[in-house]
């Protein structure tokens, strides 16, 4: 049953890590005073014409993709509560183990600037807002799981 309330907290969860390729999660200014932002595709200077980007951050990329169609891939186990359930709590996991890599990769470029140099940028709460609508597409699986246990003690 792909029209359940979790098919839509799942498919919002993947929106939420496919917005971090819009949004930058840091912006910050070099001991030069040349701005700079920190999205996952990479680091972009911010010229006269606009950003151009420094560092390409392929792998984060690929893991942004990744990471991104794990909830989409979720919706199809509809089947199989239990298993959509368990991945659940593994895309949850693996968000967590995202998160701290996008902070690694921060700190690799950032550096020792101290934090009135830093501005945080709407990326940063996209991977807890992700991991939010994961939180309650759980929820709702446990609460469909429920009612089908009650539904067969009815039969």
């Amino acid at each position: 049953m792909i029209q359940r309330i979790q098919s839509v907290w799942l498919f919002l969860a993947s929106i939420a890590i496919f917005l971090l390729f819009l949004f930058p999660y840091i912006q910050f200014a070099d001991p030069a005073g040349i701005y700079k932002a920190i999205k996952v595709t990479g680091l972009y200077k911010a010229t006269g014409e606009g950003a151009v980007i420094e560092q390409a951050f392929t792998g984060l990329t690929i893991g942004t993709v990744i990471v991104g169609l794990i909830p989409l891939a979720i919706i199809f186990f509809f089947n199989d509560r239990k298993k959509q359930l368990s991945f659940s709590y593994i895309a949850i996991i693996i968000i967590l183990a995202y998160s701290f890599w996008l902070v690694e990769t921060a700190k690799n470029y950032v550096g020792d600037l101290n934090l009135q140099m830093q501005n945080y940028g709407l990326g940063v709460f996209l991977p807890s807002l992700a991991i939010l609508f994961l939180v309650l597409a759980t929820r709702g699986i446990r609460k469909d799981e429920r009612l089908v246990k009650s539904a067969d003690r009815l039969r």
